[in-house]
């Protein structure tokens, strides 16, 4: 198991904490990706489902997907007085619960980062249209 860099190796910018945690959270190691987040930060995921550590989000994409992974194509950074929020934009690929791969699913995560650690998160992606064209109906 991957555990946090060791100080000196911490990421220094928001959006290299941010891109820190989205890493540890793919291997998934959702305590080495936790070390990035203040204790008890909310993580709202798809659906508007609510966790306060990163293994709820892997607990709950190990029910969507067999592995899914996150192609980071930007980060927008947008400073504030007191924090800074880091929106990381790209696409999901992966293999559905069946095993039919995918690829080119767009998401959004936003991340509210203050004093070095992440203290909230936001996660939008298309899976749930996705699912919903593999069963047929419309999207």
């Amino acid at each position: 198991m991957m555990s946090a860099p060791a100080k000196a190796e911490r990421p220094t910018t928001d959006a290299e904490i941010v891109e820190a945690y989205l890493t540890a959270s793919m291997i998934p190691d959702p305590d080495a990706a936790a070390a990035y987040m203040k204790p008890g930060t909310v993580i709202t995921f798809t659906g508007g489902r609510a966790f306060d550590h990163p293994r709820g989000p892997t607990g709950f994409n190990a029910k969507r997907y067999r592995w899914v992974k996150k192609k980071m194509d930007r980060f927008d950074v947008c400073p504030g007085a007191d924090e800074t929020v880091v929106y990381s934009v790209g696409t999901l690929y992966g293999e559905w619960m069946d095993g039919t791969p995918f690829e080119g699913n767009r998401y959004v995560d936003r991340f509210v980062v203050r004093g070095g650690q992440i203290v909230k998160m936001d996660v939008w992606n298309d899976s749930a249209e996705r699912i919903l064209v593999q069963r047929g109906i419309e999207a």
